[in-house]
């Protein structure tokens, strides 16, 4: 069986002294953040996950969620009753605003307590994560009377929240879409079409649904321009807030799938729905993408978060497992065999996992100060730069976060052997959740074009002139101290790499779009890995100064020097070959016809 236990040490490393958050106290929307307040978010959230949520996971995804004839949805066995703990503890209004019944606690401090709850049981995780996006999506374009209506029943999880985009026609290209929306004398629409892979669509944990869909209206124009979005309730919701009738929409059937099997993934049938027009006419796209981008930065988390949960049970079973003895002989005589960790490429996989969710988990977090900074910040540089910053780095944390979460959970399937592909060890499981993050939200490809196609020349390419000049400046003061110095030369090294592959996707791409194209992923992982380097040197220098100044977690700060090493020396040697890889350009990739892909 599974054990998790959530990494309180080491986020309270991380927002102490990779993000910084003490030092943001006095600025608007931080002074809830205390160091006390905060460190009992972290330890009363990772107990309740623990000890509530995680119990669940392997139960939950072998029953999975269960369709009824009437359109209902039930979850499996708990989790009822651990959502409702879930909202009666106040988990549910952790980060949400005070104005609609929230606790105002920066974002970065809600990620932190995410990412416990999703390595304890990720298809728990998003039913409030979906919610969270559809409050983002309110807060931002809805309506006065809509956000009065809404936000404070989604904010303490009394209701829950979807979003409707994918049709059986059309996923990424969202103007593919059929569903049509036709005004009603009295100000509201009616929605009918079809959406598919719609995650939480229908289950039995809030008694109100309230989703966001996208349609069109009569003569919208035949593409994205033409998409309007929508709040269409399960339940219609009366002035008062009370709950109204039943709405035309339905759940026809819940999808099986690969993983996440306790998350109610549905096809939702919108049969003349009652809805109402969230923002403007035909300007929908655009209010669902600060849906989609939270999201995104929430899924570049499920990475992370069923990452730290294969590795923490790869290592318990590594210490526990004897197989066969070291190369250098026997480390344990009196034993028929030496342990698994003798052996070196156990040792590689664990130490890969190990230096990939650390610093994924920096990442993930001084990335969510960037999107508390941009919204809170009173300095117009900081708040522009942490836009800047944000807007680059969201693909990079979704795309680079989901393929090294489902590398990591793979790999620590291997560390198992053939225990790892056996139901009851947990580990199969991981592997499957996992692959799903890699798709969802806009698959990695996706991610990686919109990097390159849209973020680099964002702003006439400021952020990533920005970004490149974050690197180089903390570089260039890591170089100057002796404990971070080699490290700092093998990320010049890597960042030299990244502007070398800039400059030659802004010479060759403009002309020729195809070799964006075949550049795209390639450039996206580099970029990722110059973005974990800035990570682990800041983790560097600050566990050499604890060290230094007699911090007594000793073991903790030379682990964290130790696999900063590791990163430089075995992980971000990859940026060069991704470099040859970018500049060796489209032309071979593009030659073949279709026809020839196939030899027979």
């Amino acid at each position: 069986m599974p054990t998790y236990t959530p990494p309180v040490r080491d986020t309270r490393f991380v927002l102490e002294h990779v993000v910084g958050l003490a030092q943001h106290l006095n600025q608007p929307g931080f002074a809830a953040a205390t160091p006390e307040v905060v460190d009992a978010v972290l330890v009363e959230g990772g107990r309740f996950v623990a000890e509530v949520l995680f119990p669940l996971n392997q139960s939950g995804d072998r029953e999975g969620c269960t369709r009824h004839p009437d359109g209902s949805v039930t979850t499996p066995a708990g989790f009822k009753a651990a959502y409702r703990q879930f909202v009666e503890s106040g988990w549910a209004t952790l980060g949400n605003h005070p104005d609609y019944g929230g606790q105002g606690m920066p974002h970065v401090v809600a990620t932190a307590f995410q990412e416990y709850m999703i390595s304890a049981n990720m298809a728990f995780a998003m039913y409030p994560g979906l919610t969270h996006g559809a409050i983002a999506a309110l807060t931002a374009t809805g309506s006065a009377e809509q956000k009065a209506l809404y936000l404070p029943r989604l904010v303490s999880g009394e209701w829950g929240g979807t979003m409707n985009l994918t049709e059986p026609q059309c996923g990424t290209d969202l103007g593919l879409i059929r569903t049509r929306a036709e005004p009603q004398a009295d100000g509201s629409w009616a929605i009918t079409g079809t959406k598919i892979f719609i995650s939480s669509g229908e289950h039995d944990l809030t008694d109100n649904i309230i989703h966001l869909v996208l349609a069109k209206t009569p003569g919208a124009p035949d593409s994205s321009k033409g998409i309007s979005l929508f709040v269409v309730p399960k339940v219609l919701v009366n002035a008062d807030g009370s709950r109204g009738a039943r709405n035309a929409v339905s759940c026809g059937s819940i999808e099986h799938k690969m993983g996440i099997h306790a998350n109610s993934t549905c096809v939702m049938n919108y049969d003349g729905a009652t809805g109402w027009l969230v923002g403007e006419e035909m300007k929908g796209l655009g209010a669902m993408f600060v849906m989609m981008n939270a999201a995104r930065l929430g899924v570049g988390l499920q990475g992370l978060g069923v990452a730290e949960t294969a590795y923490q049970n790869a290592v318990a079973y590594a210490r526990e497992r004897r197989q066969g003895r070291a190369l250098t002989g026997a480390k344990e005589p009196a034993e028929k065999a030496d342990p698994l960790f003798v052996h070196a490429d156990i040792r590689r996989m664990l130490m890969e996992a190990k230096a990939l969710t650390e610093g994924l988990r920096a990442l993930c977090l001084w990335g969510a100060l960037q999107v508390d900074l941009e919204q809170l910040s009173v300095d117009d540089g900081e708040r522009q730069l942490a836009a800047d910053l944000i807007g680059l780095l969201t693909p990079v944390i979704k795309a680079f976060g989901t393929d090294m979460g489902y590398r990591v959970a793979t790999d620590m399937q291997q560390v198992f052997g053939g225990h790892g592909y056996i139901a009851e060890w947990g580990m199969e499981q991981y592997v499957r959740d996992a692959r799903i993050a890699m798709i969802y939200e806009g698959t990695n490809g996706v991610q990686a074009m919109d990097l390159v196609g849209r973020k680099l020349a964002q702003h006439g390419g400021r952020p990533i002139q920005a970004f490149l000049a974050l690197v180089a400046a903390e570089i260039g003061a890591a170089k100057a101290d002796a404990a971070t110095a080699e490290l700092a030369g093998r990320l010049e090294r890597a960042l030299d790499d990244l502007q070398g592959a800039t400059l030659w996707l802004m010479a060759n791409a403009v002309t020729d779009p195809d070799q964006a194209g075949a550049a795209a992923v390639p450039y996206l992982r580099l970029t990722g890995l110059v973005a974990l380097g800035l990570m682990w040197l800041r983790m560097a220098g600050a566990a050499a100064r604890l060290a230094a100044a007699g911090e007594d977690d000793a073991a903790f700060l030379e682990a964290k020097l130790v696999t900063a090493r590791f990163y430089g020396e075995r992980l971000l040697p990859e940026t060069g070959s991704l470099r040859r890889q970018i500049e060796g350009g489209a032309a071979a990739l593009m030659a073949l016809a279709p026809e020839q892909f196939l030899a027979a």
